[in-house]
């Protein structure tokens, strides 16, 4: 069970909002989209009974049941949902420190520690020329990588590919044996350089 609280404020403010819908047994339902990349967001959805799916994971609580998604939930971990008043009201928080990145250790699958390097270390300097770059495909231990945004075209991106990407990598990921672009760099309709 995934490691995320939901504050009595918060369950209280939820059991208030699901009694309006007027559904015997309807509950939330806990997902990210995007998980474990810079784009995640946590969303909490209404959950009428049988739209949960089989793999997600029932989290009872006093008033009604929160649902798990199952691929989410490693990245919903130290999460908290909060009800916060304030002088206009107030506003339901979603707090999840892990969404945007995933946990990963040395016995973590090879694609989900390249993943985490590239998130955590690569994309976020490429992000200042508006490119980014993910995992396609490993190849016999290679990483097979695309760039996209500002990268995709750019005249140094065999430079960025080779010193900065794959020497990060191969530094973190010791048996990893190389870094290959699938990625097609004769549309540079967007590129920096």
């Amino acid at each position: 069970m995934s490691n995320i609280t939901i504050t009595e404020a918060a369950q209280a403010y939820l059991a208030d909002l699901l009694s309006k819908q007027n559904v015997e047994g309807i509950g939330i339902r806990v997902f990210i989209t995007q998980p474990g990349t810079q784009y995640a967001e946590t969303c909490i959805a209404y959950c009428k009974p049988g739209e949960q799916k089989a793999e997600d994971t029932a989290f009872a609580l006093k008033d009604f049941t929160a649902w798990i998604d199952a691929v989410s939930e490693p990245f919903l971990d130290d999460a908290v949902v909060d009800y916060a008043t304030d002088r206009m009201g107030g506003q339901l928080t979603i707090k999840a420190p892990n969404a945007k990145v995933p946990q990963v250790g040395e016995d973590s699958p090879l694609n989900e520690r390249i993943n985490y390097y590239l998130q955590t270390e690569v994309n976020p300097g490429l992000a200042s020329h508006g490119g980014q770059v993910s995992l396609v495909d490993i190849d016999e231990g290679v990483a097979v990588l695309q760039f996209g945004g500002g990268c995709q075209g750019c005249g140094m991106v065999d430079v960025t590919l080779k010193d900065g990407v794959e020497k990060t990598l191969m530094e973190r990921i010791p048996e990893l044996k190389g870094v290959r672009d699938v990625t097609d760099h004769s549309n540079k309709e967007n590129a920096f350089y």
